[in-house]
């Protein structure tokens, strides 16, 4: 095949691949993604900007270092520092040897004299050796530290950092992108102590040179120059290749993962999803196939050129030297010796140039981690305040609003209200509403960007943080499935590490004490965490543990070998039973029953009402308003703002909004409805308005 068919098959190939992740995906998988905000970087830094970075990225990974392991980063320079001279040493006895075995004279006698030379030469190979393993055991020890200084250090700022904040987009592209620095930490130290032995290697072999003959140095340079060109330019390519390439790698691994996927499977079978997809997978893995011959390709025409001039360059040293030895400026062994000096410059001036590539690309993560970190700071949540002696009698919102950065009407506009203690307050509304955001604010999470907050009477800015998310605990609709033991997914409601003391807040306000619950359950107490077991038992999560393979110590995550998939009901359960065993005064609950089916739902309410008989103030965020029936005051959100507030009867007698939601759902039951236009009958006529919700539904029967 001719070179322009092959180029024109390969292109097809190409065209192909391409066609199917634009018909699969739409276009390119782009990730919303940190990690690929330097993606161009390795591909812009040039061999001269490669030197003029070196004394930069040398100072950032020893600033690292000395913060982590003081005695292993000078164990590291020593070892590097002593490995270069040790080189340097080992050229120069080379030298000596050469020198003797080339003089006139019988054989033994110029092998006798060669032999102090040829001892202080294996002496040194021995040392090199003994530094090489000094530095690798430092350098094995400092990596590991920097890089778990790296991530405690971030870990701790982020989980201060305001939710607001971490939910901003810019800062989570940082943050991606700074956890790819805690790894990039570790990895300048290698590359950095990579730098220093090839610049002391480099700089050994100059000064042999030199200490030679002068005009050797120059031919130093002058071999290694297109080498090093070379190496960066074929690694710009590489990566320019694949930084191009990495969405249509992306498609292909998503369609790989599809096609063995568990969630998957019934389609991939039943519909025939599978023919489809395998199609496809072969159509962009020719396609990638392509684009690496295509690299390969270019890259050895570039080896090629590269190869050319250095062995030119090779060549003319070799005249050089011929000339150095012919007219008789320097002799044969230092000759020789110049030819192994040449190596070994050429060599650790290959390796520098490509160190210092790496290095740069990390240190761009690096700066990113810094950036976070900073950022962090700047946003943390701030510590110390009023403390909070006892839960307040009263939370009073006034005019309460708040916008998202991305929004430009409020999702909580101006909303008044009250909480007092021991209620059952709902708050209900169509999606959007801002209920979920307005608990929130209660909750502390978010910052009212207008209005107030008061515990009593005082600013809940003035208070304490820390105590006041110490009385809360949230039953949240988009609850977190921890990949840890059933036991482990309720303990962390009220999660103290081991090496902390237990919290010492007041619980003098509440008419039980934290372990109420435990010593009310006559069944509770035969384990070894009363406490736990109570809360499961209420929360009826306990007959979810009771199925488990291993009961409290089965781990809930179906990836790793012995896990175990829950269903959303049974999810919920463990939820409420991390409610309960929390054990906070204030109950934020936002949609607890979405999962559970009717009979789990009624007993998981009741239990709800109970913890509020207990002393516990309740908010309820629900949809289902046969369920608010039990809430002392219902408050009716629309679009942020606060439109109908009241007890059940109250609004249902006021014929508002909340009574024609209400009213929909009972229909739905009782079969009062009918058909909406457009599927076949008329919407009942006392729903003739408000009921977008419902529009292209047919009502039950």
């Amino acid at each position: 095949m001719s070179r322009r068919r092959r180029r024109d098959a390969a292109h097809e190939t190409i065209a192909l691949g391409v066609a199917s992740g634009e018909e699969l995906f739409g276009g390119k998988l782009a990730w919303d993604h940190g990690g690929y905000s330097h993606r161009d970087a390795h591909t812009q830094l040039s061999l001269a900007a490669t030197f003029r970075r070196l004394p930069y990225l040398v100072a950032t990974s020893a600033r690292l270092a000395w913060g982590a392991d003081r005695p292993a980063l000078l164990a590291v320079a020593a070892a590097s520092i002593g490995r270069g001279v040790t080189s340097a040493f080992s050229l120069l006895a080379t030298n000596r040897v050469l020198v003797e075995l080339f003089a006139a004279g019988p054989t033994p006698g110029k092998v006798r004299a060669a032999l102090p030379a040829l001892i202080a030469l294996a002496l040194s190979g021995i040392l090199a050796a003994l530094l090489g393993a000094a530095s690798t055991v430092a350098a094995g020890r400092l990596e590991p530290k920097v890089e778990r200084a790296a991530e405690v250090a971030l870990m701790s700022k982020v989980s201060r950092v305001e939710q607001a904040k971490l939910e901003d987009g810019d800062f989570k592209r940082l943050l991606q992108s700074a956890r790819w620095g805690t790894d990039a930490s570790r990895r300048m130290i290698s590359y950095t102590i990579g730098i220093v032995t090839a610049a002391i290697s480099l700089a050994a072999a100059g000064t042999v040179l030199t200490v030679l003959h002068p005009v050797l140095l120059p031919l130093l340079v002058l071999i290694t120059v297109p080498q090093a060109w070379g190496a960066v330019r074929d690694a710009r390519r590489r990566y320019a290749s694949v930084q191009n390439w990495i969405d249509h790698g992306r498609q292909q691994r998503e369609v790989e993962q599809h096609l063995g996927s568990l969630s998957s499977g019934p389609e991939i079978r039943v519909h025939g999803a599978g023919r489809y997809l395998l199609h496809h997978y072969r159509r962009m893995a020719a396609a990638s196939e392509a684009e690496e011959t295509r690299l390969v390709r270019a890259e050895a025409g570039t080896d090629l050129v590269a190869s050319s001039l250095a062995g030119l360059a090779t060549g003319l040293t070799y005249v050089v030297l011929g000339w150095l030895v012919w007219t008789g400026r320097t002799d044969l062994a230092a000759s020789g010796t110049a030819v192994l000096a040449v190596r070994s410059g050429t060599y650790a001036l290959g390796q520098l140039v490509l160190q210092i590539q790496y290095t740069y690309k990390q240190s761009l993560f690096l700066e990113d981690f810094n950036r976070a970190c900073a950022i962090a700071d700047e946003h943390a949540i701030p510590t110390g305040g009023r403390p909070i002696e006892r839960f307040p009698d009263e939370i009073r919102l006034e005019k309460v609003s708040y916008t998202y950065p991305d929004r430009d009407r409020p999702a909580v506009d101006a909303v008044s209200l009250t909480i007092r203690r021991g209620e059952i307050i709902a708050l209900v509304g169509e999606n959007g509403s801002g209920k979920t955001t307005l608990a929130k604010l209660v909750a502390g999470l978010y910052r009212p960007h207008s209005g107030r907050i008061l515990w009593d009477g005082t600013d809940d800015t003035e208070l304490d943080r820390d105590q006041l998310f110490d009385r809360v605990a949230l039953i949240s609709q988009s609850f977190v499935e921890w990949p840890f033991t059933a036991a482990a997914n309720v303990r962390i409601g009220r999660a103290e590490p081991e090496d902390e003391a237990p919290d010492a807040r007041t619980k003098a306000a509440l008419p039980r004490p934290r372990t109420g619950l435990a010593a009310e359950d006559d069944q509770a107490g035969h384990g070894a965490d009363p406490e736990l077991e109570a809360a499961a038992r209420y929360a009826e999560a306990d007959q979810v543990v009771d199925e488990l393979p291993r009961g409290w110590d089965t781990l809930l995550d179906r990836s790793y070998v012995g896990g175990v998939a829950l269903s959303g009901g049974q999810w919920q359960k463990i939820l409420l039973g991390r409610g309960v065993y929390r054990d906070a005064d204030l109950l934020i609950a936002d949609e607890p029953t979405s999962a559970l089916d009717a009979r789990a739902e009624i007993t998981a309410f009741e239990k709800i009402r109970a913890l509020a008989d207990r002393g516990h103030t309740i908010v309820l965020i629900t949809h289902r308003l046969a369920s608010t029936r039990m809430a002392d005051r219902i408050y009716v959100l629309d679009h942020g703002a606060l439109v109908e507030q009241g007890t059940h009867a109250e609004l249902l007698d006021g014929g508002g909004q909340y009574a024609v939601l209400f009213r929909m759902q009972k229909d739905q039951y009782t079969g009062v409805g009918k058909t909406v236009p457009g599927a076949g009958g008329a919407l009942h006529p006392e729903h003739a308005n408000g009921s977008a919700a419902h529009s292209g539904e047919e009502l039950p029967a």
